[in-house]
């Protein structure tokens, strides 16, 4: 893609769906920070907890620098971390409920949190400086969720039958979501990749797919196709919204009333 650009040259439009690809990341990436260290204590070994708890640092750090992107936007990104409600998250609706059982934290790693990551490159690829020079980062970083992921998708794969029954449920409910989430029909995310901002949706969905189709298939997700009933353009997701408490954390609702002046 061309060169970066001046922030204040893009139309209000431009700008408005800019702001919205930003929070669906830095939500998405928040969130799922929370819902790993859900597991610190109830992961299958001692090690993997120490895991779970490594990449729940990592996803929260990266939430962190995304939010400040808007910054190059002119926004003050405190009210939008710590005064917004649920109703306004903008992450993938997968993350919107706990995860029931550990199938469901595996099927996360892997199709949430490589959605994630192939939509991080398509934005590392654009026109948004800060993206460019912040992202790549973030990326390297994500290597290890990749491969761990995709590790206790095989072993659970090879499980017994409960096991395998399990993966299959919690991958085929997170997969239609999370490519809608990935590569947007709408005209928001069409105006980012008219002006260089992000990967077309296809490219997004091809990469998905070029990367983990085949290990999904093979757990039983046959199609790998985007679900986009009940589109919420406005955030650029799925219907519903993380649950209350989820957000109250995100938030830090209870430890910022101990915070002294």
């Amino acid at each position: 893609m061309s060169d970066a650009f001046q922030v204040p040259d893009l139309p209000e439009d431009v700008r408005a769906a800019l702001r919205r690809h930003i929070l669906a990341l830095a939500d998405t990436k928040r969130l799922l920070g929370l819902r790993y260290s859900d597991w610190l204590l109830g992961a299958p070994s001692i090690e993997t907890g120490i895991a779970a708890s490594s990449m729940s640092q990592d996803e929260w750090g990266h939430a962190r620098l995304l939010y400040a992107m808007l910054k190059d936007l002119g926004e003050d990104p405190s009210p939008v971390e710590h005064d917004r409600p649920a109703a306004e998250y903008a992450n993938a609706p997968s993350l919107d409920e706990p995860f029931s059982d550990w199938a469901g934290f595996v099927a996360a790693m892997v199709v949430v949190d490589g959605a994630l990551t192939l939509a991080l490159e398509g934005f590392s690829q654009g026109r948004f400086d800060p993206a460019r020079s912040r992202v790549p980062k973030m990326l390297a970083e994500e290597e290890f969720h990749r491969d761990m992921g995709l590790a206790w998708l095989r072993r659970l794969g090879q499980g017994s039958d409960e096991a395998r029954a399990r993966l299959q449920q919690a991958v085929r409910a997170a997969v239609p979501s999370s490519l809608a989430w990935l590569a947007p029909r709408d005209r928001a995310f069409g105006l980012l990749v008219a002006a260089g901002l992000t990967a077309p949706a296809e490219t997004l969905l091809d990469g998905f797919r070029e990367a983990y189709g085949e290990v999904l298939r093979s757990v039983g997700a046959e199609a790998l196709e985007p679900d986009f009933e009940g589109w919420d353009e406005i955030r650029g997701r799925g219907p519903g919204q993380p649950a209350e408490e989820l957000v109250e954390r995100a938030r830090g609702d209870r430890n910022r009333a101990l915070l002294l002046d």
